[in-house]
């Protein structure tokens, strides 16, 4: 009967080669290069899927014509006392009012229990003498009227909403007061609205 045969130690067995299991130094090659690969191949995957993303994204952004629009500075010292002033700003008019004393104070005076949607002056301005206002009726989105109706603020004639002195709805089918804008006076004569 003949003998088996020993495996050589130098030779790994099939056994071992199934496995993955390698003692030689060609081994330990083998498998660091193919960890270099799948690193490189994944950095590379995600560059390329960056890259073809980053232009989808982008578009969403607003355009430039947007961006100037989305703030826009005025000038009061050209706007006199008891004067309106209507600026255009994101596609809307806002009116700025430099009020009078007379119309400070009955702002200010007025009963909040008479308000249909009620806020105090204080809250609605800055400074006493300036008001600042986006133009649009909150009833169905006219353009009222300044220096009109009962209480000498605004008046829209398409359904007939009255405004007071501090842009706070008085009469008619509006449900709530003129919008106040963002705005910051960036000095004495100067506002930023946005």
């Amino acid at each position: 009967m003949a003998r088996p045969r020993r495996a050589s130690a130098c030779r790994p067995r099939r056994e071992e080669k199934r496995l993955g299991v390698h003692l030689s130094g060609e081994a330990t090659v083998d498998q660091s290069r193919r960890d270099f690969l799948f690193i490189a191949t994944g950095a590379a995957a995600a560059v390329a899927a960056g890259a073809t993303v980053w232009p989808l994204i982008d578009q969403m952004n607003p355009d430039a014509s947007t961006l100037a629009l989305s703030s826009t500075e005025i000038d009061l010292g050209a706007v006199p006392e008891g004067q309106i002033l209507t600026v255009k700003w994101r596609g809307k008019p806002v009116f700025v009012r430099h009020r009078t004393k007379k119309e400070i104070e009955e702002a200010q005076n007025t009963p909040l229990n008479e308000l249909r949607d009620p806020q105090s002056d204080a809250q609605r301005v800055k400074k006493p003498e300036w008001l600042i206002v986006i133009g649009v009726c909150t009833h169905l989105g006219c353009i009222p009227l300044g220096h009109q109706g009962k209480y000498d603020g605004w008046f829209c004639p398409c359904h007939g909403s009255v405004y007071d002195t501090s842009g706070r709805i008085r009469q008619g089918p509006a449900p709530a007061n003129l919008e106040v804008p963002e705005y910051a006076f960036l000095s004495d004569s100067k506002v930023r609205i946005g």
